[in-house]
């Protein structure tokens, strides 16, 4: 019988290896910034296909934007916050 591990507790058991650690909190950071840019759209009430035409792009650009299979450069990220009517804020912490 395989005995099943509480996630909580596989993921600190996971996060004692400084590469997992590492490789985790990069994918943290870029699921942060999808979630944030979906928000975005999301309160200014758009679809996907309507925030493209704003952005003079497609739907299917926006789509893989918003799903991670590509890296945005910052001046896309700038013309997505624009066409949702918010601005572009990047931090270091």
């Amino acid at each position: 019988m395989v005995e099943l591990i509480p996630l909580a507790e596989l993921k600190a058991n996971l996060m004692k290896d400084p590469a997992f650690a590492a490789a985790y909190a990069e994918a943290d950071a870029e699921f942060a910034v999808i979630e944030a840019m979906i928000r975005a759209r999301a309160e200014a009430g758009l679809t996907q296909e309507a925030l493209a035409e704003r952005m003079g792009t497609t739907q299917s650009a926006v789509a893989r934007l918003e799903s991670g299979r590509v890296s945005p450069t910052v001046e896309t990220l700038r013309k997505y916050a624009k066409a949702v009517g918010k601005r572009l804020k990047v931090e270091m912490v």
